[in-house]
């Protein structure tokens, strides 16, 4: 894996670059659709392709529970195993120590879990992470790191980063495969300076890249920022940036704002599933009755396949009656709309105007809201430092 910075934003420090891989070069800030258990729900990678993504996310721990990482190596590893053409990063399962807390033990030694599956019990290690990651073929691989809820105790996030880092020389030193990289999780809560202590310790160990993980976990959007700014400029500016399981469109140009390039979260999926369409002016919940005799798309500006075919009213009779088309519309705009997000946001960075996108797209929510339509960013000027 390879990583240039091309171009920086010199008013918010934003910047544009190109991340290689063995399966293809992406143009960053980037976000990645989430493909928990290979695919993501009831996309093809054929649509993944055209929608434009080079990169997606699969789970380390859930495909270690099914099929096995050990059948995925045997059936030539994740790439051939999903007919995904394009890069893979995979999460080694460290999320799942805060998403199944109830299930799993954690100890220096690692963590042992009850499958949320059939209730048997695992025990996964630094070492043994790294040995499932290598084992799917990921381009990217993400070492194993303690993320505990928010909010904690001080002592409880002060062991959760000790931890972490004590975990991710377990797993530099554990490597057998150099073609994949290795990332390297910053952790602790909403502590600026456990935050600094963590990212600290991480670079000295030598990562390929770093993750801001720990974060959307409980804590608010102004919170989540304050740890941005404090944590970002820790990171090595020759090295990517990845804030882990941050998706909301405003996250993304916040996190962008301020130097992240990577993304990735289920939001354009989930939100596709249950009826929640994202547009350039807020969201349409396409479940509601206002939309039974809408002739117009969801978004009259949006250029994605649904949009150029098919009327509100046939999405809400799809989604009313259940309809196993209508999730996979919905989540094709999603994804379109994301994708097109960041080709946006990419562009505003490249001509040094990210500042004044960042304050358009907070005003065309204003108006949405104003007119009736879901938006999720009121208040967030507030939240964004402005």
């Amino acid at each position: 894996m390879d990583y240039s910075v091309q171009q920086v934003d010199r008013e918010t420090g934003a910047r544009v670059g190109r991340l290689s891989t063995a399966h293809g070069a992406i143009d960053t800030p980037a976000f990645m659709p989430v493909g928990t258990l290979g695919p993501v729900k009831g996309i093809d990678p054929v649509d993944l392709e055209q929608l434009g993504f080079g990169l997606m996310l699969n789970n380390a721990y859930h495909l270690y529970l099914r099929p096995g990482h050990k059948i995925i190596a045997e059936l030539g590893g994740l790439h051939r195993f999903t007919g995904w053409p394009g890069a893979i990063l995979t999460d080694s399962g460290g999320f799942q120590i805060f998403s199944l807390a109830k299930l799993c033990k954690v100890t220096d030694e690692g963590v042992s879990f009850q499958s949320h599956l059939d209730g048997s019990t695992h025990f996964i290690t630094p070492e043994t992470a790294i040995e499932i990651e290598e084992a799917l073929g990921a381009d990217i691989m993400m070492a194993f790191d303690h993320c505990v809820a928010l909010p904690a105790e001080p002592e409880v996030v002060r062991d959760a980063v000790r931890r972490t880092t004590l975990w991710a020389q377990r797993c530099q030193d554990s490597r057998r495969r150099r073609d994949q990289a290795l990332f390297g999780i910053v952790q602790g809560g909403l502590d600026v300076d456990l935050r600094v202590t963590s990212a600290r310790d991480l670079v000295g160990l030598g990562f390929e890249g770093y993750a801001v993980g720990g974060l959307s976990v409980g804590e608010s959007k102004a919170e989540m920022y304050a740890m941005l700014d404090v944590t970002v400029p820790e990171l090595p500016v020759s090295k990517p940036r990845y804030l882990m399981g941050v998706g909301m469109p405003e996250d993304l140009i916040e996190g962008a704002a301020r130097g992240i390039d990577l993304f990735d979260c289920v939001v354009p999926s989930r939100h596709g599933r249950t009826g929640s369409l994202f547009t350039s002016f807020g969201r349409v919940v396409i479940k509601q009755a206002r939309y039974v005799r809408d002739e117009q798309p969801i978004d009259p500006a949006c250029g994605c396949p649904v949009c150029a075919r098919y009327s509100r009213a046939y999405l809400h009779h799809l989604f009313q009656v259940k309809e196993m088309l209508s999730s996979r519309l919905n989540t094709i705009h999603n994804l379109w709309y994301f994708a097109d997000l960041m080709g946006q946001v990419r562009s505003a960075i490249a001509q040094g105007t990210l500042r004044s996108f960042r304050d358009e797209f907070y005003r065309s929510r204003d108006l949405a809201a104003s007119e009736g339509f879901a938006t999720d960013v009121e208040g967030l000027r507030s939240a964004a430092g402005d």
